[in-house]
């Protein structure tokens, strides 16, 4: 059961194996007929009018992971759904490889069965091209993108595709039997000591060791060969972007050519990749600010004024 952000700070006092929970909306499994069970995190405001939302993680991450360091901000405007990408998390486990489409095919199967008519996907890194084939394959259910610290495409440069060389590395170092102190290690290396979220570095480091190591792999191989440059321009759906401006994993250049290409609104967040957990206040307060963006262009709403 989870706890409140406040609840959670006053237990300070507890014994130190004790893990804590940040406050996470009810958590739900979701039937879809020849696809499976998936788990997501639903929130329903008040408010019937208000706009659904649908978070889409990225690469190795969890919907809780990504983005429970805004799920407050977000919830006091907003309806959304969170979804984990099938082998990511509690997701979908399948015989079939990791693919972009499936995963895009996936969250829009389970927006159908929730009964959502539309959303405003918000797409963090891996997140942004689903969100990108979401629009591409079912464009009935998207109304408006977020798209946050991604790109067209990950292989073009030289480097780009030297780095993915290192894929069965990473498969090996996910299942060795050293990675679960690795993860206790990276986790209090970017959470260190007085960081506000010090508190839930054990349940940090717990959610990332739920995914499954082979389908980290296949994930990666998707990213790898994903290039949408001939297709982006061509997506009728208005956008908004965030760049993070000092990304170390994907070149804000490249962040910028996707806004471009979808003629998306830009805003930036100076920070890296791991922005949602090194500055979680920041990224709240510019998620919200993008939401609002994109509420105000998505397709059958006029713009005021």
């Amino acid at each position: 059961m989870s706890v409140s952000m406040s609840e959670a700070r006053s237990a300070a006092a507890a014994p130190s194996r004790t893990v804590r929970l940040p406050w996470l909306p009810p958590g739900r499994t979701v039937q879809v007929a020849d696809r499976g069970e998936f788990f997501v995190r639903v929130h329903e405001h008040p408010d019937p009018d208000a706009p659904w939302l649908l978070l889409l993680h990225g690469w190795t991450a969890t919907a809780d992971l990504q983005y429970f360091t805004a799920y407050e901000a977000l919830a006091q405007h907003w309806s959304f759904v969170a979804i984990d990408h099938r082998g990511h998390g509690r997701g979908l486990r399948a015989p079939s490889a990791f693919t972009l489409e499936d995963a895009a095919d996936d969250a829009a199967a389970v927006v159908r069965a929730l009964g959502i008519e539309s959303v405003i996907t918000v797409g963090y890194s891996m997140g942004g091209p689903i969100s990108m084939h979401l629009a591409r394959r079912h464009p009935d259910l998207v109304a408006a993108m977020v798209v946050q610290a991604t790109a067209q495409d990950f292989r073009a440069s030289r480097f780009e595709r030297w780095r993915w060389r290192w894929l069965p590395v990473l498969g090996f170092g996910l299942r060795s039997w050293y990675y679960p102190r690795s993860v206790i290690q990276l986790v209090r290396r970017a959470v260190p000591a007085g960081h506000p979220l010090e508190p839930y570095v054990g349940w940090i480091a717990g959610e990332m060791l739920r995914n499954s190591a082979h389908v980290m792999v296949e994930a990666g191989v998707a990213l790898r060969h994903h290039d949408a440059r001939p297709w982006a321009p061509t997506l009728a759906v208005p956008a908004v972007s965030l760049i993070t401006t000092r990304d170390h994993l994907v070149p804000p250049r490249k962040q910028r050519a996707l806004a471009d290409a979808l003629g998306a609104q830009v805003f930036e967040l100076h920070g890296d990749h791991l922005c949602t957990m090194a500055q979680p206040t920041l990224y709240a307060e510019l998620l919200v600010t993008t939401v609002r963006a994109a509420t105000r262009v998505r397709r059958g709403v006029r713009p005021p004024g």
